[in-house]
């Protein structure tokens, strides 16, 4: 059996909002879908693990922000890779509250949606919440939403482990070490976000020129935080 095959399964990318005790929460959702016409119902599938999971099932509201194709891995990394029980995923993102008091993403989202939870079920790792449209809006009519295979192939995205779609890799063989290239870029295994030494991280201290290999230790992936040692080299 290839699991592979679930990957050729459409799927988009947004970000799914609720709120608890005054308190906001967020992540990277890739499935939302609606369910009826007749009532206007969708439905979004959740981690049980992540904290808006936590929001939603509290409040029995969310809101779905729709995002555009041009919206930046490190925006992606701070919703979908990183915690709300770390850090305020809120701060300096663009958004208003919306009918069910849930904030609405606005930065880099071409529509949104809001429901109310009328009902779940979640017999494995996720639970499916669904309920009624109560508002939507489109806010950007001319660029794509992005799908989660423009994701994959065009930003060389990576599934999180708390995805519904995450599927485990097999571990490559491991090949004999071999001198690093100069200008050698290396892409995070986690998140995918690539370091170039042209370009460096200067929001992370690193100056542009610097190789992989001059970068510290103790240094991170500035999208989803993962250590250097979750980097490996990309073959050009």
């Amino acid at each position: 059996m290839n699991l592979k095959a679930l990957h050729k399964i459409s799927y988009g990318l947004y970000v799914v909002t609720s709120i608890k005790d005054g308190k906001f929460s967020g992540q990277i959702a890739n499935t939302v879908m609606q369910t009826t016409s007749e009532p206007p119902m969708i439905a979004a599938c959740l981690n049980k693990a992540n904290l808006t999971h936590e929001f939603v099932e509290a409040s029995k509201v969310l809101a779905v922000s729709v995002l555009s194709i041009d919206t930046p891995m490190q925006f992606i990394g701070r919703f979908g890779f990183k915690s709300g029980r770390d850090i305020d995923k809120f701060e300096g993102v663009n958004y208003r509250i919306g009918a069910t008091g849930a904030p609405i993403v606005l930065d880099y989202a071409v529509a949104y949606i809001e429901a109310e939870i009328l009902a779940s079920i979640g017999p494995g790792t996720h639970t499916l919440f669904t309920g009624p449209v109560v508002g939507a809006e489109i806010l950007d009519d001319q660029t794509e939403p992005m799908t989660y295979a423009y994701y994959h192939q065009v930003k060389k995205g990576k599934a999180p482990k708390t995805a519904p779609t995450y599927i485990r890799e097999e571990p490559e063989k491991e090949m004999p070490e071999e001198k690093a290239k100069p200008g050698q870029k290396w892409v995070c295994t986690v998140c995918g976000y690539v370091y170039d030494p042209a370009v460096g991280d200067p929001d992370g201290g690193i100056e542009p020129g610097t190789p992989f290999e001059d970068i510290p230790d103790d240094w991170v992936c500035p999208i989803c935080g993962a250590g250097k040692e979750d980097f490996e080299p990309v073959n050009e």
